[in-house]
């Protein structure tokens, strides 16, 4: 059983984030909800904007590599080749609204379908990192 305190040990044996957030139905959780909130919450339509009409490529891309990123099976290197993150969103107008609804989404996405308080802030520390990142707007 997976340790939730967010230390990553299970009875003294290390385990990844994957692991402990529940595997894939954890990460497919995760992924559905934050797309599900990027889609209707009015505080996130800046961010929705830059994003397809469709959503479910994107959230199958977003699970793809959360789902390696986490420690789970390379899914998204496996199909689409190294993620270069940066460069695959630079035709997108990404300034600070854009990253901060963005992450409001995830963080509310995690808060919802992570229980482990430990592990959303092992988690939500290097993606806010990562969305800052990605911004190539003032």
């Amino acid at each position: 059983m997976a340790d939730t305190t967010g230390s990553g040990e299970r009875q003294g044996e290390t385990i990844t984030l994957y692991e402990a957030i529940g595997g894939d139905a954890g990460v497919r959780a995760l992924t559905h909800r934050f797309y599900e909130l990027m889609d209707t919450l009015p505080e996130a339509a800046r961010c929705r904007a830059i994003h397809p009409p469709d959503l479910s490529g994107s959230e199958e891309k977003f699970y793809e590599y959360l789902t390696g990123w986490l420690g789970g099976p390379p899914l998204y290197t496996d199909k689409r080749g190294h993620p270069m993150l940066r460069r695959r969103h630079f035709a997108a107008t990404i300034g600070p609204a854009e990253r901060d609804e963005w992450l409001l989404c995830f963080g509310r996405a995690l808060e919802e379908t992570v229980p482990s308080e430990g592990l959303r802030a092992i988690i939500l520390e290097p993606v806010t990192r990562l969305a800052h990142h990605m911004q190539n707007q003032e």
